[in-house]
């Protein structure tokens, strides 16, 4: 793995770390970073990490031409491809902010939703124990055969996992750096993470959130990928939920030194 870093020496770490995981994203790369760009420039101290899962085209070349002007935009990139999961555990192990957001690199996520997920961040009436507020995508800009998959995916999960979510497929995730790092980690564990999140204690927010059509390339999955290769996973996450332990303390006593 390649991780090129270009934010100089001696600044204060950011606020947010902004991931977007891509392969063979090469058109949309531009058009998204401007949007990232007018979302949150001046409006919150943040670093945008891309993590090319060693695509094929010319995303790679394209990114780091981006760099050379965008000193806030880290680089890496997987020597083979390992998937958005592994992918964006690549980016939440790099970043140095406490808390994440994570978006598609397809573009069809509109950055200008991350202030709104934000702001249930910063409400000081949200949950203590708040550890993710997810994207719904409430009008889809797909085509029938995604939405549905999309659809039976969904309700199979959420009724197996009782995660209350219906949307897990939405990229756009804003979430504690520190509580991910806890989750058990394994290939497309990124489709399960309300779930995950749940079974440690964690609690997870909801928002509607925009959805735009894909401008460039096409969709990397279908309804075999998002519904029957997931099918084992699910089972392991059943697994997981049913054997989480959480240890509740009578009494702590702390050593002093005398």
């Amino acid at each position: 793995m390649n991780n090129h870093s270009f934010l100089n020496e001696g600044q204060p770490p950011p606020h947010l770390s902004v991931l977007v995981p891509i392969y063979n994203e090469a058109d949309n790369i531009a058009p998204l970073i401007h949007n990232i760009r007018t979302a949150l420039d001046d409006k919150i101290a943040f670093e945008l990490i891309y993590i090319d899962d060693n695509s094929t085209d010319t995303s790679w070349a394209i990114l780091q031409e981006h760099a050379k002007d965008f000193k806030a935009l880290r680089l890496i990139r997987h020597q083979k491809t390992y998937g958005q999961s592994i992918a964006i555990l690549s980016g939440v192990k790099a970043a140095q902010a406490d808390w994440i957001v994570t978006l598609d690199g397809d573009g069809q996520n509109d950055p200008a939703d991350i202030p709104r997920l934000l702001a249930v961040l910063q409400n000081p009436e949200r949950p203590l124990q708040l550890q993710m507020v997810a994207g719904v995508r409430r009008f889809r800009h797909d085509n029938r055969l995604k939405r549905l998959s999309s659809r039976i995916a969904n309700n199979i999960r959420h009724r197996l996992l009782h995660d209350n979510t219906l949307d897990t497929g939405c990229g756009l995730k804003l979430f504690s750096r520190k509580a991910f790092l806890a989750l058990p980690h394994f290939n497309h564990m990124h489709r399960f993470l309300h779930a995950l999140f749940l079974r440690q204690g964690g609690q997870v927010i909801s928002i509607e959130v925009n959805h735009r059509p894909r401008q460039h390339g096409q969709s990397k999955y279908g309804l075999f990928d998002r519904l029957w290769v997931g099918i084992t996973d699910l089972l392991g996450v059943m697994w997981l939920q049913r054997r989480a332990v959480k240890a509740e303390m009578i009494q702590e006593t702390q050593q002093h030194d005398q």
